[in-house]
């Protein structure tokens, strides 16, 4: 059986170590071990730790396993695999709370690269922390901020009560143009219950492929005005005019149909470089293109490229084509068969650093059959 792991990721104060030791302690007959990627001012109270040993793995009192990271990730994962074979260290799952300003990108990069690591554990998932409070200041002014969120697999927004409706609202729509496939969830001091924490496999491989349907909506909805339905051919002669389309989400006061937020203007100061677009289309993709386009996008982009997940119709088979990556690496499965009356397209999400959205687009287009 492979272990579980979870990125438990966030700003500084966000409340990542209330989640983590809310999970830690609370009576859910798990055994986690929780690997700290630094013992800051921040870490996990010693009241919960049994502190008998200068050893750097420390077993608490509910039978949960506590350890710093001395050296790297890979090492770290291997030992606690390794306890875990000889019947040292008794652990049902991992959770690695990194720093709050870390890029979680090579610590999810970790489960993918390294065969070792790979045959031990599955990378269950990337929970983001978001200070309700901070969030606009910090995504402002911090890349490290937008990556974490641009990554997340779910997103936990914290201190929601010491602002206004309005302002969390705002915060949650910038949310979701920087990440639309990871649900966002307000929580009161880090309560969570278990099941939104563990098992969310937000990187397996599956047929299912979360966006906010509502981002979709709204996706069709601002490029309806603007003429400019990707998955149209008849559209195709337009495509010029994206040239200076990769600013529009702001420029054109767009959400138009949420009237109440147009006057204080909420959507139009910030144009965050971590941004997100969605691909559609009815037809299908001739896979030998496909896979030398996404080759190319991913050799030159890759380091820009934070997520991307699809649900692809493909020539040649009757089953769904699931693919996700990371950065570089990219992965894709064959799915289930498409039902008799569901109707076979393309959804692809993208999610990363200014990524030059036209040309993915038009690179796309280009790949159907």
């Amino acid at each position: 059986m492979l272990i579980p792991a979870t990125i438990l990721t966030g700003f500084l104060g966000s409340g990542k170590t209330t989640l983590l030791k809310r999970v830690l302690s609370e009576a859910h007959g798990q055994k986690i071990a929780v690997i700290e990627n630094e013992f800051g001012e921040e870490n996990i109270d010693n009241d919960i730790l049994v502190l008998e040993s200068e050893e750097q793995i420390i077993q608490m009192s509910n039978g949960c396993v506590c350890c710093t990271i001395r050296e790297d990730l890979r090492t770290t994962l291997s030992e606690l695999a390794e306890k875990k074979r000889k019947g040292e260290l008794n652990f049902d799952r991992v959770v690695i709370e990194t720093t709050g300003l870390a890029d979680p990108g090579p610590v999810a990069q970790t489960f993918f690269m390294d065969d070792q690591i790979a045959e031990s554990y599955l990378l269950d998932s990337i929970l983001t922390l978001v200070d309700a409070k901070h969030a606009a200041q910090q995504l402002n002014d911090r890349q490290e901020a937008r990556l974490q969120v641009g990554f997340a697999d779910q997103i936990f927004i914290s201190k929601a009560d010491l602002v206004s409706a309005e302002s969390l609202d705002a915060l949650q729509h910038r949310l979701k143009h920087m990440n639309p496939r990871a649900p966002q969830k307000v929580v009161h001091f880090g309560e969570v219950s278990i099941a939104e924490v563990f098992d969310l496999k937000g990187f397996n491989l599956n047929a299912k492929l979360d966006i906010d349907p509502d981002f979709l909506k709204e996706d069709d909805h601002a490029h309806h005005e603007h003429g400019e339905h990707c998955d149209h051919p008849s559209h195709q002669h337009g495509h010029d005019d994206h040239g200076h389309h990769e600013h529009h989400d702001h420029e054109h006061g767009e959400h138009c149909d949420h009237p109440s937020h147009q006057h204080h203007g909420h959507h139009h100061h910030h144009d965050d470089d971590v941004k997100s677009f969605v691909f559609k289309s009815n037809r299908a993709f001739d896979p030998a293109k496909l896979e030398d386009f996404l080759g190319a996008i991913v050799n030159i982009y890759g380091p820009k490229m934070l997520r991307y997940k699809g649900v692809l119709f493909m020539k040649g088979t009757d089953k769904k084509v699931i693919f996700q990556g990371v950065h570089q690496l990219m992965g894709s499965d064959l799915g289930p068969q498409w039902g008799k009356d569901e109707v076979k397209n393309n959804k692809m999400v993208f999610i990363g650093i200014d990524l030059p959205r036209d040309i993915f687009l038009q690179g796309l287009e280009q790949c159907l059959v």
